[in-house]
């Protein structure tokens, strides 16, 4: 189910990177804010289970990230 909501979360920014590169920043920071918070409440947990429990929340942020910079990069390819 997270993966599902990572992946639409990251299309919908991708789009909004495309078409408003300056705006799709804000909504880009306050999703890693939160993956980001999801990430140290998981590492609180002992040994193994603490890299465990914070993987996909860390990989969640990164793919947000890159599908960001990706909408961006493409619209800074257009010939126009």
């Amino acid at each position: 189910m997270m993966i599902v909501g990572i992946v639409a979360v990251c299309v919908v920014l991708a789009v909004l990177a495309f078409f408003v590169p300056r705006l799709s920043r804000h909504p880009e920071r306050g999703t890693q804010r939160t993956l980001g918070a999801g990430s140290r409440a998981g590492s609180k947990a002992p040994g193994v289970l603490g890299r465990l429990f914070s993987k996909p929340f860390r990989s969640g942020s990164n793919a947000v990230g890159r599908s960001g910079s990706a909408g961006r990069r493409a619209r800074g390819r257009l010939p126009f």
